[in-house]
C-alpha cells in the first residue's frame, strides 16, 4: 500500500506539491586528464512532497560530514543516493524554481513494498 500516495493529498494542504525533473545517475565518463564528469539517464517529470529533515534524520546524517541547505524529499519510485561500488553518484533532481538537489542519502527506502523513498537532499549550486 502506497502510504504517501494516501496521505500526499492531505499533507498538501499545507505543504503543496513541488513538480520537478529526476534524472538517475549512470555512472561517469573519464577524460584523457583523469578528470570525471557524472552522466545521467534522461530527465522524467516528478512530483515531490519536501519538507525539514527530523532530529532523527539529522543523526542518521551525522557522520556523514554533508554541509550546505538540506531536506528530506519524499518521491515515489526507486531512488538512489552514492554507491560506490557501482561507480554511481547520487541521483539528480532540479526542481520548478531552478533549484538543483542531489539526493545523498535514502533514509527510507519503501519502494519495493509501498512505491515510495524518503531521501535526504542537499542542494547544489
Amino acid at each position: 500500500m502506497n502510504l504517501n500516495n494516501i496521505v500526499g493529498s492531505v499533507i498538501s494542504a499545507v505543504n503543496p506539491w513541488v513538480s520537478g525533473v529526476y534524472q538517475k545517475s549512470s555512472g561517469y565518463t573519464t577524460a584523457a586528464d583523469g578528470s570525471r564528469t557524472p552522466t545521467y539517464t534522461a530527465s522524467v517529470n516528478v512530483s515531490i512532497q519536501m519538507q525539514a529533515l527530523s532530529y532523527q534524520d539529522l543523526k542518521q546524517l551525522d557522520g556523514l560530514n554533508i554541509a550546505g541547505e538540506k531536506h528530506a524529499m519524499y518521491i515515489n519510485g526507486d531512488w538512489q543516493s552514492v554507491a560506490r561500488p557501482d561507480g554511481k553518484g547520487g541521483d539528480y533532481l532540479t526542481l520548478a524554481d531552478g533549484t538543483k538537489w542531489l539526493i545523498v542519502f535514502v533514509l527510507e527506502n519503501w519502494y519495493g513494498t509501498a512505491g515510495w523513498c524518503k531521501c535526504a537532499v542537499t542542494r547544489q549550486l
